[in-house]
């Protein structure tokens, strides 16, 4: 009977091992909220941009972006991803060094490829919209690229990162029905979205 069960967790250290060698499981849920406050302060600046300074001109009621403010707004957005990607990428590592993890190995590799292949055809698909004059598309199709990123990636680190894919996706399709309110949806998404995933995360994984 010893034997059999020294036999049964030899098994389930040899899977926990692969596991850890094949899935980035260093997710920080701090990093969720940063995400978000970055995200909220973008929707901030950004509305201020087009609705206070009166950088937009109106077509049947919806919002678009007038060419002196097209800049800023890419401004915004660049600024808002930068610090993310940052932010997210420095408390990561710092949360593997802590528990003595490995930061870059194949899982992390999988899981950078998995979310990247979404999120570019996403940036390249937004980038057409701009240049079409389909303003009103943009926030509706980063969501729901996004959210694929998300539900994709989540095959190679902790799958509660998938739930929050979900959610993007349903809100980008809602988005895609009212474009008129994408900056409230973009603040939904990328903002209280990523606070209540990095709180839960948090308290499920550690800061």
């Amino acid at each position: 009977m010893t034997n059999e069960q020294e036999y049964i967790d030899a098994l389930k250290e040899i899977r926990s091992i692969m596991q850890r060698s094949t899935r980035f499981i260093s997710l920080s849920g701090l990093s969720g909220i940063a995400a978000g406050i970055y995200a909220l302060a973008g929707t901030y600046f950004a509305y201020r941009l087009l609705y206070e300074n009166d950088g937009s001109i109106s077509d049947g009621g919806l919002m678009h972006p007038g060419g002196q403010v097209i800049r800023p707004l890419v401004f915004i957005a660049a600024s808002v991803l930068i610090l993310t990607l940052a932010t997210g990428t420095w408390l990561s590592y710092l949360k593997a060094k802590r528990e003595g993890k490995v930061f870059w190995g194949q899982g992390s590799m999988q899981f950078l490829v998995g979310v990247s292949i979404p999120l570019l055809a996403g940036g390249i698909f937004a980038i057409m919209l701009m240049l079409q004059g389909y303003y009103g598309m943009i926030v509706p199709a980063f969501l729901v690229f996004y959210g694929l990123a998300l539900v994709h990636g989540g095959r190679y680190t902790v799958t509660d990162i998938q739930w929050p894919g979900y959610v993007e996706i349903i809100l980008g399709l809602v988005c895609a029905i009212f474009p008129e309110n994408g900056l409230l949806f973009w603040a939904l998404g990328f903002g209280l979205l990523h606070i209540i995933y990095g709180i839960i995360m948090s308290l499920k994984y550690g800061l």
